[in-house]
């Protein structure tokens, strides 16, 4: 969905560690000639050799930065960050390298940050480019090494919950959980008003839903409770969107209006 519909002008799409039978499908079914048309692919699937699978993020960010530097628009999407440090944990750990927080060496975590933080905006006047670097965090923790180390590098995070796709809501983002910090500078203060009213609602709404469930709650002892029972199943609506789904960033902000009842 982001490498067709997005508002950019090239998409670099690195698959590090990926199956080959996912690729082929991601290529052929999910991107299609229009996607591909915009974008360009850098693959080491599962069995290559570590190097291969580390090169594949320097190379493809390699890629980002060439077409930044012509004034582009490029955005740049990494599956995975985890997988490129199991790659480095294989190379540190065959060099030699104690093994230290969970078994990852420490030249992990000096080299993570010279692979994200080649994001961003270019020199001035120049292109800029946006990354998208997902973490498959072990064992659902969302502090274990590699997770907190990305955030602690990168400007924001989208965290996905399972048990929010299992009730069959896509895409399966937390809202509550995830958090920009360079959000706040880019929307109107309209915008960034009705994105905070919606995160307070959807807040009551989850501390609140178990007693509504059991019936525990009665209606009209609280108003701002009131509030959320009445007006989440519209934001949850709000955020189900399907795979082939487009939608521009004023027009979301109009929908969610909606939904609140504004």
């Amino acid at each position: 969905m982001l490498a067709r519909f997005t508002a950019c002008d090239v998409a670099v799409i690195a698959l590090v560690g990926e199956r080959g039978r996912e690729l082929r499908e991601f290529i052929e079914d999910d991107l299609g000639p229009d996607g591909l048309a915009r974008s360009v692919l850098v693959v080491a699937t599962s069995d290559q050799p570590a190097l291969m699978r580390r090169e594949c993020a320097y190379a493809a960010t390699c890629v980002a930065e060439y077409f930044r530097d012509q004034g582009k628009s490029v955005l740049l999407m990494m599956d995975s960050v985890t997988r490129f440090c199991l790659a480095l944990r294989e190379i540190g750990l065959s060099a030699g390298e104690p093994p230290t927080t969970r078994g990852y060496p420490p030249s992990v975590f000096a080299e993570l940050p010279q692979l994200l933080e080649r994001a961003g905006p270019g020199l001035p006047g120049g292109g800029m480019i946006t990354g998208l670097f997902t973490v498959l965090v072990e064992g659902d923790d969302q502090n274990e090494p590699i997770a907190d180390a990305v955030r602690g590098i990168l400007d924001g995070h989208v965290v996905l919950d399972r048990r929010i796709g299992e009730g069959g809501r896509y895409p399966a983002i937390d809202v509550l959980r995830s958090i920009s910090r360079t959000v706040p500078g880019v929307n109107t203060p309209k915008e960034n008003a009705l994105a905070l009213r919606a995160r307070a609602l959807l807040a009551i709404w989850q501390d609140m839903a178990d007693l509504v469930r059991l019936g525990a709650y009665k209606s009209g002892s609280d108003a701002s409770v009131d509030e959320a029972v009445r007006l989440a199943p519209h934001i949850e609506t709000f955020l189900s969107q399907s795979k082939a789904a487009t939608c521009s960033v004023d027009q979301g902000f109009a929908e969610l209006a909606i939904a609140l009842g504004i």
